[in-house]
């Protein structure tokens, strides 16, 4: 009876962490102005802050999309591929699938998209948009925050 009473008294079990394919952000420029290595530069460091954020959060894993890339290169945007990015979520065996857009109007105005969709169902599970103005490292930092902080790990 005491060792039940014990156990009752642990703090529950957290949850397994969910594993995402990411398939990174695409850049949707509407700007009628070429992309920049900045830009290009950003894209990596959102990427990147996004899976750390993430991971830091001990909620998440991400698998490896290496075995899927060909295929997924067909595809000019697996954020808007009609299900595609879940199919190939499921074939990696990731629970969720993950995409996202920067979409550059001008300088000054841009947004941000991140999409979670369960990889079984393709149900957006979360996500969300934020809107960014300026073209900056530190814009697009506060944009992806943003959407973390608020839409994703709430």
């Amino acid at each position: 009876m005491l060792a039940l009473l014990c156990l009752a008294a642990l703090p529950a079990r957290a949850e397994d962490p969910q594993s995402v394919a990411f398939f990174g952000i695409t850049l949707l420029n509407t700007s009628m102005e070429p992309v920049t290595e900045a830009e290009a530069a950003r894209l990596q460091a959102a990427e990147a802050q996004i899976v750390e954020t993430m991971t830091e959060s001990g909620r998440f894993t991400f698998v490896d999309t290496a075995p899927i890339a060909e295929e997924a290169d067909r595809y000019t945007n697996l954020a808007q591929c009609n299900g595609c990015d879940s199919a190939f979520a499921q074939d990696l065996g990731a629970d969720l699938a993950m995409s996202g857009e920067f979409q550059k109007t001008s300088n000054l105005i841009l947004s941000f998209t991140l999409y979670l969709r369960d990889a079984e169902t393709g149900n957006l599970v979360g996500g969300g948009s934020a809107d960014i103005r300026g073209n900056t490292d530190d814009s697009w930092h506060r944009g992806v925050r943003y959407i973390l902080r608020n839409r994703i790990l709430k």
